[in-house]
C-alpha cells in the first residue's frame, strides 16, 4: 500500500486561502516578475531585488509545491533552471493588476 502525502489544510475563508498562498511580499513580486514569461533564478533574484538567495529559493519551492509555478532544469553544464507560471499562477493576474492600480492611486493621493 502506497501512502499519499497529507493534503495541506486550507482555511475556510477564501480570502485567507489566497493570502496563505501569496500573502508573502516576495511571492507577490515573484508572480509580478513571472507574468511576462519564464525567468532564470539569477534574473528573478535581480528583478525582485533585496531578497536573499535562501529566501528566494524557499519561496520558489513553496510556490512550486502549491502549483503556482513550474521549475524546469535543463541538462547542461552549468545547469540551467527556469521558472514559469502555471495556468493557476497566471490566474492571479487580475489580483496583481488590481493591486497595481490601487497602489498607483494611493501614490498619487499621498
Amino acid at each position: 500500500m502506497t501512502s499519499q502525502p497529507a493534503k495541506k489544510e486550507l482555511p475556510a475563508c477564501p480570502v485567507e486561502t489566497t493570502l496563505t498562498l501569496i500573502g508573502d511580499k516576495w511571492k507577490v513580486l515573484i508572480l509580478r516578475d513571472l507574468l511576462p514569461g519564464k525567468k532564470r533564478f539569477s534574473e528573478l533574484k535581480r528583478s525582485v531585488g533585496g531578497v536573499s538567495q535562501k529566501v528566494l529559493t524557499a519561496q520558489l519551492r513553496d510556490m512550486e509545491q502549491n502549483g503556482l509555478l513550474t521549475r524546469t532544469v535543463y541538462p547542461e553544464v552549468p545547469p540551467r533552471v527556469e521558472y514559469a507560471l502555471t495556468p493557476l499562477g497566471h490566474s492571479l493576474k487580475p489580483i496583481l493588476d488590481a493591486m497595481q492600480l490601487w497602489g498607483e492611486t494611493y501614490q498619487k493621493a499621498h
